[in-house]
């Protein structure tokens, strides 16, 4: 019963509520009014946002990065290269020989002593061709009558000179280059005026055609401060008491037949003249180095090893009652052909337990011990006085040995100034 009339009531109140919200509800609903537009918006300025820390971090490592952008390419370093050029030397490719009628010429093919062969149509003496080739020697030979090949004439009080021409022009070498260049070598053949070398039981006493061709031209004496291997000239001028002062002596041969020198005599100076004082002739006597017999010294001059060239050791030294440390050192040299034997005017004697001869040949060396005292004796010859490896004009002299004349060269030669320094003690 209870349940009944609770869904009774229930029902009740329902109808209830919808009785009274009709009654709220405006039953003449009014028109809408015109409302004014609204005012537009006021612009606002933006505003300036104040920035505010990232959210992000900076990435870190644990070991600091070590790559750089790469350096710019260097060049190698060059190296100091001993290095000096060498200029052309004329090479000594032809000879003649005079006999009584013709000229006998020979021509190494190797002419310009290149290492390049001329051809033998390219080569005439005159207008005259070879009339002979030795294939083994690689030598062309020519043969001319003393009035033929366009030979000519020259007349002398003393002699008579025939002149011939040898004439090389070269032809391309299937292109348009050439190895070699044009040439032309005088040939000479001297007779004298005065002698008849067409009689047989005679000895003629004329001079061979190599002897004046030598004598006609000048030779070049140097010397040189090397190195302690003797292989390059030395670049520094500064040496100390105890050092060893390499010296080399050559004469530049040229065209000349095979020749020898010598140092007659060497003087030091505290000045390039020889004349003055103090003065210490240290090599004397026709090639005899007192030095190591005087003061005990290891001076002496090295083995010869070619004939042109001659290399003596100095050891240093300073004037006692001079506190300057320059020295200068004028050297008399000497050359001959080196067929000439080797005798007391013409040697390189150095004093080693006994004296002793730079070629071997000691025996030469037995008048040394008699030299005169190199503090203040004559050291002969007619010196000169220079620059740094001063050249004087050389000279010739002639020596009659008998049935045979030795052709000489001499010339004077100065060396320095290079300075001696004393060593310290520690």
């Amino acid at each position: 019963m209870v349940m009944k009339w609770t869904a009774v009531c229930l029902v009740a109140l329902a109808l209830l509520g919808s009785f009274c919200h009709a009654q709220w509800k405006d039953p003449y609903p009014r028109q809408p009014t015109y409302q004014k537009p609204a005012a537009p918006p006021v612009r606002q300025e933006p505003s300036k946002q104040v920035p505010q820390d990232p959210q992000q971090s900076k990435q870190t490592f644990e070991t600091p990065l070590t790559w750089k952008y790469p350096e710019d390419p260097r060049p190698d370093p060059q190296p100091d290269v001993p290095f000096e050029l060498r200029h052309p030397v004329p090479a000594a490719t032809v000879a003649v020989e005079c006999r009584e009628k013709i000229a006998h010429v020979e021509v190494m093919k190797d002419m310009f002593g290149i290492g390049q062969f001329i051809r033998p149509a390219d080569l005439t003496l005159g207008r005259c061709g070879h009339v002979a080739e030795d294939t083994g020697a690689q030598v062309l030979i020519f043969e001319s009558e003393l009035h033929e090949c366009d030979s000519s004439l020259s007349v002398t009080e003393d002699s008579l000179i025939y002149t011939f021409v040898l004439n090389y022009s070269p032809q391309p070498l299937g292109a348009p280059v050439v190895r070699t260049s044009k040439a032309a070598v005088i040939v000479q053949c001297h007779y004298p005026r005065k002698h008849n070398v067409s009689s047989l039981p005679l000895n003629p006493v004329w001079i061979p055609f190599s002897a004046v061709k030598v004598s006609e031209e000048f030779l070049y004496f140097t010397l040189k401060l090397m190195t302690d291997d003797w292989q390059y000239e030395r670049p520094s001028y500064q040496y100390f008491l105890g050092d060893m002062i390499n010296i080399e002596a050559i004469v530049k041969q040229y065209f000349h037949v095979p020749l020898r020198v010598y140092v007659d005599n060497c003087v030091a100076t505290l000045s390039a003249d020889q004349s003055s004082t103090p003065r210490y002739a240290f090599i004397e006597n026709h090639g005899c180095l007192v030095d190591a017999q005087v003061t005990g010294s290891a001076s002496k001059f090295m083995t010869r090893t070619e004939e042109n060239r001659l290399q003596f050791q100095l050891e240093a030294f300073r004037f006692s009652d001079a506190d300057s440390g320059l020295l200068y050192i004028t050297c008399h040299l000497k050359a001959t052909s080196s067929s000439y034997v080797i005798d007391s005017e013409h040697r390189a004697c150095s004093y080693i337990n006994g004296w002793k001869e730079a070629s071997g040949a000691d025996g030469a060396c037995s008048s040394c011990g008699s030299s005169a005292s190199p503090y203040g004796g004559s050291a002969g010859g007619s010196w000169s006085s220079g620059g740094s490896a001063s050249l004087s004009n050389p000279g010739r002299k002639t020596r009659d040995v008998s049935q045979r004349q030795i052709f000489e060269w001499e010339g004077d030669v100065t060396l320095g100034p290079f300075s001696v320094g004393e060593k310290k003690m520690v």
